[in-house]
């Protein structure tokens, strides 16, 4: 089974990609997205063999999102230009379709992409986790160490990222960078703030004190008894 995502900010587009994608039993669609943003969420947190990407889109386009990435899945370039096509085998795209894709055309790319992938080695069981999150900063992705983050605060549909020296704000929901974070490092202390554990010099009444950081953060109450219990208090 080949895990593949769809990116494509025209509706019509993902639509036609989603019903090629279900008549094929050896695909399965993880998710079909609008923007690069979202897609990033989701090869954040599964395994993608196989990307079906559109160039042409606002913000950021195919080819500077596949740029980004540190380690990309295998890519189709499906878009309505036919003008990047060089570019696109540049990145090692394993196919470049212009649309409008018909069915026999999306089988043949897909054909391709199923022979690359079953003559790659076999993955090992278990695959490092990565030590970075990225998050929109302007047109751009930026790359975040996890070593960097001191905590993050909440601010509706808006986080700040605190790091030693500097600070993002991203637009970006609590609940969203709290999945992306590893769990052993990190820890909600209050609704609004997330820390990291090797940043905390000392837990005082109902605030923690961080290293190096002047300000101290509030811990709320059903929050309180969980971070005592990771420090064996």
């Amino acid at each position: 089974m080949i895990n593949c995502l769809i990116i494509d900010d025209e509706p019509f587009a993902r639509e036609l990609l989603e019903s090629y994608v279900a008549q094929l039993p050896h695909l399965h669609l993880v998710a079909s997205c609008e923007h690069v943003f979202e897609a990033l969420e989701v090869l954040q947190r599964q395994r993608i063999d196989l990307l079906f990407s559109d160039i042409n889109m606002p913000q950021v386009n195919g080819l500077e999102f596949i740029r980004s990435l540190h380690n990309p899945p295998y890519v189709i370039f499906i878009t309505a230009s036919p003008h990047h096509a060089l570019e696109g085998y540049e990145l090692d795209a394993l196919d470049y379709v212009v649309k409008p894709v018909s069915l026999p055309r999306f089988m043949k790319a897909v054909n391709k992409a199923q022979a690359v992938l079953s003559a790659r080695p076999a993955a090992p069981v278990a695959a490092a986790a990565p030590e970075y999150l990225f998050v929109k900063e302007g047109h751009s992705l930026r790359r975040v160490l996890f070593a960097e983050i001191d905590y993050i605060e909440g601010m509706k549909d808006y986080i700040k990222i605190v790091l030693k020296d500097q600070m993002i704000i991203t637009y970006l929901r609590m609940s969203r960078v709290e999945d992306q974070l590893p769990p052993d490092r990190f820890i909600r202390i209050q609704k609004s703030y997330i820390v990291r554990l090797d940043a905390i010099r000392a837990i005082s009444g109902n605030e923690v004190e961080l290293y190096d950081r002047p300000e101290a953060l509030p811990i709320g109450k059903q929050y309180k008894e969980a971070l005592l219990a990771r420090f064996g208090l």
